[in-house]
């Protein structure tokens, strides 16, 4: 698949955004991605996204990191902190903008370190794709986190879209995406919205303590996932 996002990151870098980033949804037109949403210091950042970095602790994984952001506010305040990102030319990025620790990874197939902390901020967990998704993914990060460790997420309900018609299948988060930059579309992917409810039905009986720290008037809100004592 093309690396648009990870292309616009770097044009936005060298100071040649003159393209836009798009996100084509099945769910209506093209959406704008504005690509200086990835360079932003913390006062331009959410309530949601500030409050996630106070509570990172221990060795910090941030993953799907893009530029950097986060990971260079976490880095600024001494917290250990290790940027992960599947796209090359993003990491490229991270590094010129002084982002200490990077791993060019895909995050299903990281195994090598525990942490504890992992973050997945602008809605990171969509990388999980779908429900099924979401059930391997909650598996795969127990094999990377500590016994004690956390995994912090922002996600929100989008059933606002459907206008009171929500389908019953597929899962009414599980969204088809296309990025198109420079005249260039990648394949199609999905990319999971999930509801608070059907987070927690998913991710207790896998052995997860689910608690809701925030949600805004958008419905979007901060879940921290924690292994509970007979998961552990």
């Amino acid at each position: 698949m093309a690396d648009l996002p990870g292309q616009a990151i770097l044009d936005f870098y060298q100071g040649e955004a003159k393209q836009r980033l798009w996100i084509h949804t099945t769910y209506g037109k093209r959406e704008e991605m504005p690509v200086e949403t990835y360079f932003r210091d913390l006062d331009e950042m959410s309530e949601i996204e500030i409050t996630a970095l106070k509570l990172c602790r221990g060795e910090v994984l941030d993953i799907g990191a893009a530029a950097g952001s986060h990971a260079l506010i976490l880095q600024n305040q001494k917290i250990d902190v290790t940027a992960l990102d599947l796209s090359a030319t993003a990491c490229d990025v991270m590094k010129k903008r002084s982002v200490l620790k990077i791993l060019h990874k895909d995050i299903f197939q990281y195994e090598e370190k525990k942490f504890d902390t992992l973050l997945l901020l602008m809605n990171g967990i969509g990388l999980c794709g779908t429900i099924e998704g979401l059930k391997n993914g909650l598996i795969h990060f127990e094999k990377i986190l500590k016994m004690q460790g956390q995994l912090l997420f922002d996600s929100s309900d989008i059933a606002y879209l459907y206008e009171g018609s929500i389908p019953d299948h597929p899962y009414y988060g599980e969204l088809e995406y296309r990025y198109s930059y420079k005249r260039l579309k990648t394949d199609p992917f999905f990319w999971l919205y999930i509801d608070k409810k059907t987070l927690k039905n998913i991710a207790e009986p896998l052995g997860w303590k689910c608690e809701i720290i925030m949600e805004d008037e958008n419905d979007q809100y901060l879940a921290c996932l924690k292994r509970s004592v007979s998961g552990s």
